[in-house]
């Protein structure tokens, strides 16, 4: 879900979103090296490694803390890039919460997500590491359970720029606001689908195929589309009548995030 239900003077949009996340996710290796060097050992291709929000991350924390300690990081990319699937804001997320660690720094959550939100609105969320309820410009986070389907993610061949969506004049900026428990009775709507599809046809292909199998939706601004299956089977089929003409991913929802499950199961706190 997506609302935009004003807009403050800075130009910023006030929204009323909902998070879950996905298992489908890059890997990322952290090497701490005492240099105090940070550098990609497998830079992006085509992404200038002083630009990647894992380098900005880590000297964003190095500054704030003054710590004269290095890393390097090795990544393996596995969300599709331009997506709309908050793979780059995961990624900054994951350098924070880690290289805290790994650094002995012992910021608390709420001081990760607060450095979190200078690189990206939903930075903090992959720190809070639990789907949520978001607010303001995503910042303000509650928790909240979603049921955990089986999910078929359709990317098309497009990027959409989430500013162009943003700066549309047809774009409705005055969604009622809602509760919770609306959303959760089904009030599932997303202002940007209608601005989207008519700019990139490419994505309202993908949703009206998509929804041969289950109900479609946008994911933010997009481009990456999703459906959800009550199982595991049922999420397979689709993705097999819909590989040989999209770029298909299978995975499930969860509520926990993959980084919060792993911290967990390594016996790290943060």
């Amino acid at each position: 879900m997506l609302r935009i239900v004003g807009q403050r003077a800075d130009g910023y949009h006030l929204l009323q979103t909902v998070f879950q996340f996905i298992d489908l996710c890059d890997w990322i290796t952290f090497h701490p090296v005492g240099d105090g060097c940070v550098s990609l050992l497998s830079p992006i291709p085509g992404v200038a490694e002083k630009d990647d929000l894992i380098i900005k991350a880590a000297n964003l924390l190095k500054k704030e803390t003054d710590c004269s300690l290095g890393a390097r990081i090795e990544v393996e990319k596995n969300l599709p890039m331009g997506g709309g699937l908050g793979g780059g804001s995961s990624d900054a997320a994951t350098a924070l919460v880690v290289l805290n660690k790994l650094w002995g720094l012992n910021l608390p959550a709420e001081k990760l997500m607060q450095l979190g939100l200078s690189l990206g609105a939903d930075v903090p969320v992959f720190i809070y590491g639990h789907a949520a309820w978001a607010e303001g410009v995503g910042e303000k986070i509650q928790k909240i359970d979603i049921e955990e389907q089986w999910v078929v993610v359709v990317k098309p061949d497009c990027d959409v720029s989430t500013k162009e969506i943003f700066s549309a004049k047809e774009l409705t900026r005055n969604s009622k606001s809602i509760k919770i428990a609306d959303f959760i009775a089904g009030q599932h709507q997303n202002d940007c689908l209608d601005v989207v599809c008519q700019k990139y046809p490419s994505v309202r292909n993908a949703l009206v195929d998509l929804s041969l199998f289950s109900a479609a939706k946008l994911t933010g601004t997009g481009a990456c589309v999703f459906a959800g299956f009550g199982s595991e089977d049922d999420a397979f089929n689709a993705y097999l009548s819909l590989k040989n003409k999209w770029q298909v991913y299978v995975a499930k929802a969860v509520n926990e995030s993959p980084l919060l499950s792993k911290m967990k199961a390594d016996r790290y706190k943060f």
